[in-house]
């Protein structure tokens, strides 16, 4: 298997890269957050260990982050925090088991091994179109008219929250909690940020304005 890692405490994540490494899979480990959404927004994996308490971005928003982009990797949360409500949130937001900390390295790899065989509770969507853009939701790779275009991984996720509801209208607070999973902040202007760079990336070498701007409203992708 192919697994990502992300602990940044250095003598645990050695402890699990090489005994998964002596196991005979493939071990990619990172010590933050924004480097674990980053490697598994870019790379497909078979499976990831996160630890909740990571710097910066914690375990658990990297984690709500991913499934709000609809990456359904199995994902094994490495803990110390054992309180009863920890577990249940980690569970109720995307994670497929949880592993409190200190631990044994047997029942680590057994576990991750059990919800790889999970079956899928359902048929996984593959790729978005609306009109000529189209967006390979497993590679996270979006092509306009056939011509690819490489997009930062937030980028990725805010043209997707538009092309999921191209029916209507996405105000700033809606992207913020998709895209940023956090409440509305009348001061920020990162949404605006983003979507003039999309907006860019999208529009280069093409006539027709692929999102349209709704005054005091919000944004929408282009359907028609």
């Amino acid at each position: 298997m192919k697994i990502l890692i992300a602990e940044d405490d250095a003598e645990t994540a050695d402890f699990v890269r090489r005994g998964l490494t002596q196991e005979g899979h493939v071990v990619t480990a990172v010590k933050s957050g924004q480097d674990a959404l980053f490697r598994a927004t870019e790379e497909p994996y078979d499976a990831l260990v996160l630890d909740r308490m990571l710097p910066g971005l914690d375990g658990l928003s990297v984690l709500k982050m991913l499934r709000a982009g609809g990456i359904r990797t199995p994902a094994l949360m490495l803990t110390a925090m054992s309180k009863i409500a920890d577990r249940v949130e980690a569970l109720e937001n995307g994670a497929d088991d949880y592993l409190i900390k200190p631990f044994a390295f047997s029942e680590l790899n057994a576990r991750l091994n059990v919800i790889v065989r999970r079956p899928a509770v359902a048929e996984v969507e593959t790729a978005l179109k609306v009109q000529d853009i189209e967006l390979d939701l497993r590679k996270r790779v979006v092509h306009r008219a056939g011509r690819r275009i490489d997009l930062q991984p937030r980028e990725v996720l805010m043209l997707e929250a538009l092309m999921r509801n191209a029916h209507r209208v996405m105000t700033r607070t809606m992207l913020l909690e998709k895209v940023w999973d956090f409440d509305f902040d009348p001061r920020t202007n990162i949404v605006e940020t983003h979507i003039s760079r999309l907006r860019a990336k999208l529009n280069s070498g093409f006539e027709q304005d692929a999102i349209i701007t709704v005054r005091g409203a919000g944004y929408m992708i282009r359907s028609e």
